[in-house]
């Protein structure tokens, strides 16, 4: 991987993601599975378009994998202290706890098709 720390990358697109859905939901008042959408999609075009800006290359295969992980772990962790938060105050139905679940999914896999190698061009 040529020492590349794709942890930074990571944690600059969690800390996006958090700063745009409070920006899209707060002040926009944009909600739902769009809001999730428009911030996923951002999100992920612009770590991809940034690591090709910053490599001057596509992510090879494990540096692509690495990066999903992390940004899904992450994500994730986040993710788990809203659920906890959602239980302390009211327990969700398994429906909820399903679109709960997509909403963040849509994340990740945004984030894995924007740094496709046929998105981003040849591999390294």
């Amino acid at each position: 991987m040529n020492g590349i720390a794709v942890r930074y990358y990571a944690v600059a697109g969690i800390a996006a993601t958090v700063l745009l859905n409070l920006l899209l939901r707060g002040f926009v008042r944009v909600g739902g599975i769009f809001a999730t959408l428009v911030v996923a999609a951002l999100v992920a075009a612009g770590m991809a378009l940034w690591f090709r800006w910053q490599q001057r290359r596509a992510p090879s295969p494990g540096e692509r994998w690495r990066l999903t992980g992390l940004y899904a772990a992450g994500l994730g962790v986040l993710y788990l202290v809203l659920l906890l938060m959602m239980f302390l105050q009211d327990t969700p139905s398994p429906m909820g706890m399903a679109l709960f679940f997509i909403h963040y999914l849509l994340y990740p896999l945004s984030l894995w098709l924007a740094l496709s190698p046929r998105v981003l061009g040849s591999r390294p």
